[in-house]
């Protein structure tokens, strides 16, 4: 089976609510043999997912999370010195695979509705977090995936 799974989904959301549906759904789609995972850096939802996958790499050790970035301000390690030398803080991201798409040219207000687009057309199933009621970008994603006839798991739809 092992089709590409990436995550969409509002800035706010509200995580207590829907961690466990989210958590059951993801260990399931790994039950079913898909292992690779892609989720953005902004917002609640893209949080709450990274957070689970990695909960879910420890017992699936298998499974490939990649975080998709749309600046490399978001990965760039900070350095301070204190008084026994320089220490390195690594980012946020250094136990998973990070990709960025060749988005420079892009309006930056743009950059994270194109980066969800190319994400979106690399993947086989969105699961996603979108009131269709609302705008923005994760609406935009949505619309993009529905179009191009990927596999939707909406978990917005009765929340």
């Amino acid at each position: 089976m092992n089709k590409r799974i990436c995550f969409l989904g509002h800035r706010y959301v509200n995580k207590f609510k829907i961690e466990s549906k989210l958590y059951n759904l993801i260990e399931s789609e790994i039950l079913n043999g898909n292992t690779h995972f892609s989720m953005g850096t902004k917002g609640d939802f893209n949080a709450l997912t990274l957070k689970i996958c990695r909960k879910l790499r420890d017992k699936y050790p298998f499974i490939e999370i990649e975080v998709i970035i749309t600046s490399l301000c978001t990965i760039k390690k900070e350095v301070y010195e204190d008084n026994l030398g320089k220490i390195v803080y690594p980012s946020n991201y250094d136990d998973v695979k990070t990709i960025m798409y060749d988005i420079e040219e892009i309006y930056f207000k743009r950059r994270i509705i194109e980066s969800n687009y190319r994400m979106i057309d690399n993947s086989d199933v969105l699961i996603c977090f979108v009131d269709v009621k609302r705008s923005g970008g994760a609406k935009y994603g949505y619309k993009y995936a529905l179009k191009n006839k990927k596999e939707i798991i909406n978990l917005f739809d009765g929340y």
